[in-house]
């Protein structure tokens, strides 16, 4: 018999876990197995985490002919770097755990030994690279609209309401290109005209950004201000170059 215990967890406030929470329930975990929370991994404790992981323990100790499974949506939602996820897998593993993910590259159950074991290190390590890949460019973006005399990583141009429109016509089916005649700009030297089509495929991809790795560009719009504190007057921040890291 297989038992189940589910966790979801988003970065922000202003993200929904919503849909996390539908999936794990259609799982088949009750709402009441289901363990979620807003924070960032950079937190190092997470109380509705550590819950999720005692309860599958202590089940698993009341139970030990049962199947406990710990089930995520995906890898994302469980650490911030490989090392943390790879210990998580083992200590998963140490207490007679099994991890499973509903989606993602190693969508399905874990397997910790052989071949499993170092898909699971590798796809940890990708992740890990991923998140600092677009803390680095979001960094870069700032400093250089800081240049410009602009502060903000989106063009000003497209507002959330306007994101918000596209990503709901885009997910009906219609193309940027049919969206783009009916959004209005409502301010600025442009306003009363349309944005470009490269302005809002700029803003999807920084959306698509954020919401891949939001806890990477909430670090880097900190760090950007943290180094910019002290700035005056005195040398402008300048990133290094990729290829000196």
């Amino acid at each position: 018999m297989d038992i189940r215990i589910g966790y979801a967890r988003c970065s922000t406030l202003g993200q929904e876990l919503d849909s996390q929470l539908d999936a794990l329930a259609g799982h088949g975990i009750p709402r009441d197995k289901i363990f979620s929370e807003k924070i960032s991994t950079r937190v190092r404790v997470r109380p509705r985490f550590e819950e999720a992981l005692r309860t599958a323990r202590e089940v698993k100790a009341h139970a030990p002919h049962c199947r406990v499974i710990f089930t995520v949506y995906e890898m994302k939602r469980l650490g911030r770097d490989a090392a943390e996820l790879t210990a998580l897998a083992d200590h998963l593993t140490a207490h007679g755990l099994v991890l499973e993910m509903l989606a993602g590259p190693l969508r399905g159950i874990y397997d910790p030994t052989g071949p499993g074991k170092l898909l699971f290190a590798f796809f940890a390590a990708m992740a890990e690279t991923e998140r600092e890949n677009i803390r680095e460019s979001t960094l870069e973006g700032l400093d250089t609209a800081a240049c410009k005399g602009k502060h903000g990583g989106r063009p000003p141009v497209i507002t959330d309401d306007m994101l918000h429109t596209v990503l709901r016509r885009r997910a009906a089916g219609e193309s940027v290109e049919q969206i783009q005649p009916d959004l209005i700009i409502p301010s600025g030297k442009r306003k009363g005209q349309n944005p470009s089509v490269a302005s809002i495929y700029r803003a999807l991809a920084e959306h698509a950004k954020r919401e891949a790795y939001p806890q990477a560009v909430e670090q880097a719009h900190a760090d950007f201000a943290a180094l910019q504190v002290g700035d005056v007057p005195g040398p402008r921040l300048t990133l290094p170059d990729r290829a000196s890291l």
